[in-house]
């Protein structure tokens, strides 16, 4: 019986593609906005969502993340992009845990723990930047290793 599942195991993984891509997932999508994200880590996907997209043009709003750490986190660096026609036009980076200084409440997590926050966060946008444009978002631990990274695609048709 061990080896039956030992060759279905083996069979399943043979079988998977590893340079297949992670399917767009829909964040949100009304009127005339539309936000979708698709994970640009190769062995990761993850979930994301919001309620309403109206709501992310509030000071502050409520999401939704889940993702299983392949790696563990004593630092945490975020690297946000924004791309417009390909090229970044703004990079953006900062230090989001280190050993003292935590502003996340997942910092200190470990490998093959389980990471899910459901609450409030603040962007500090008044309104979303009309046009159609990407938000690369990449975390890295203190190995320089990445735990987390996404396209976010926006289209903003909304003349504010």
């Amino acid at each position: 019986m061990k080896a039956l599942n030992i060759l279905v195991l083996i069979s399943v993984l043979l079988y998977i593609d590893a340079s297949a891509a992670w399917p767009t997932h829909t964040v949100c999508k009304e009127d005339n906005l539309e936000i979708y994200y698709k994970s640009c880590d190769p062995q990761q996907d993850f979930a994301f969502s919001v309620d309403r997209c109206s709501d992310i043009t509030t000071q502050t709003f409520d999401i939704r993340a889940a993702i299983v750490l392949r790696h563990s986190i004593k630092k945490l660096y975020a690297k946000i992009d924004l791309i417009i026609n390909g090229k970044t036009v703004l990079t953006y980076s900062e230090t989001l845990c280190e050993p003292g200084h935590s502003k996340l409440i997942f910092c200190g997590k470990k490998k093959g723990e389980h990471l899910y926050y459901e609450g409030p966060v603040t962007l500090g946008l008044k309104e979303i930047p009309q046009g159609d444009y990407t938000v690369s978002a990449k975390l890295t631990n203190e190995d320089h290793v990445t735990v987390a990274c996404a396209d976010f695609t926006v289209k903003n048709y909304l003349d504010y």
